[in-house]
């Protein structure tokens, strides 16, 4: 279970990184951090699929629970933002729906 979660947890900070360095490059105009965003949006690919064990929409599932944690800690560490009670609310409910499937799916 470790072992899925840690992939799942690489896997969503290399689509977060990515995200932002194609957001940085469409706002800066420069290619090559377009470039450098589709290649690591590449490995995110492979990291979150690594795990063939489960069927994909189980961990889709479990991976969207946990890429909405880091990415709400990123969002709050990084960026300054601050966590609403309704986010922290609808963040619960997903985080929830994650560990049903991870536990008992």
């Amino acid at each position: 279970m470790w072992f899925r979660l840690g992939f799942l947890a690489v896997a969503a900070l290399l689509e977060i990184g990515g995200d932002a360095l194609i957001r940085r490059g469409l706002l800066s105009g420069r290619g090559m951090f377009l470039g450098a965003g589709a290649l690591i949006l590449v490995a995110y690919g492979f990291a979150v699929n690594t795990d063939r064990a489960i069927d994909f929409g189980r961990l889709m599932g479990i991976y969207i629970a946990v890429f909405f944690v880091i990415s709400q800690f990123v969002a709050t560490v990084v960026f300054g933002e601050r966590l609403t009670p309704l986010l922290l609310l609808a963040g619960s409910l997903i985080a929830g729906g994650g560990i049903i499937l991870q536990l008992w799916g």
